[in-house]
């Protein structure tokens, strides 16, 4: 107590200030995810693509802003491959990239499986498997599927699960998970 009649402040004081500070802040943690938590203040994704043999490392978010120009290049990157197109990728899913990425503890960059896809291809991969939605959050630029050589999918699901953020499919036959922005939920084996 005698450090309080020194400084001024008193515990309960303190305790008044945190709390407030908690209720002004409270809608932009709520907005924040559970991702954040594996984000970083400075964010980074990197990548490859075996279709185009394209490769990408880039920090795309500092303290709080994300970088134009990175955005630009990984939806660039992101693209439907088959038909060159490109969309917006929504930052969440690439949020969630990097905060499972940053969880998993690894150096390799992801290989890129599928980003965006455009209705056409989205329709042309579903006549060829049961395991394509009609509605994919792929066409609206909210998905990625992803691989490491160095983790199983179950390593990956894990961390993008403890994301909380969206949706995670575990493909084990094919050696992959799907990480998107969508409603919470994981599906697969």
């Amino acid at each position: 107590m005698t450090n309080s009649a020194k400084t001024g402040f008193t515990r309960r004081g303190l305790l008044g200030v945190f709390a407030a500070a908690a209720v002004v802040a409270a809608p932009t943690y709520s907005n924040a995810f559970g991702l954040l938590r594996g984000a970083g203040d400075i964010r980074r994704v990197r990548m490859y693509s075996g279709r185009t043999g394209e490769s990408m490392d880039t920090i795309y978010w500092i303290e709080g802003k994300y970088i134009k120009e990175a955005l630009k290049e990984i939806n660039h990157f992101m693209r439907d491959w088959r038909t060159d197109e490109t969309i917006t990728m929504d930052p969440r899913t690439v949020d969630i990239m990097a905060a499972s990425h940053r969880l998993l503890d690894v150096s390799e960059p992801y290989m890129l499986l599928s980003g965006y896809r455009s209705a056409r291809t989205n329709a042309m991969l579903r006549s060829k498997s049961g395991g394509v939605a009609k509605h994919s959050l792929h066409m609206v630029g909210q998905a990625s599927d992803l691989r490491l050589k160095s983790r199983s999918v179950n390593q990956m699901a894990r961390a993008a699960e403890a994301c909380a953020s969206g949706g995670v499919g575990r493909y084990s036959g094919s050696n992959f998970v799907h990480m998107d922005c969508g409603p919470v939920r994981h599906w697969g084996g």
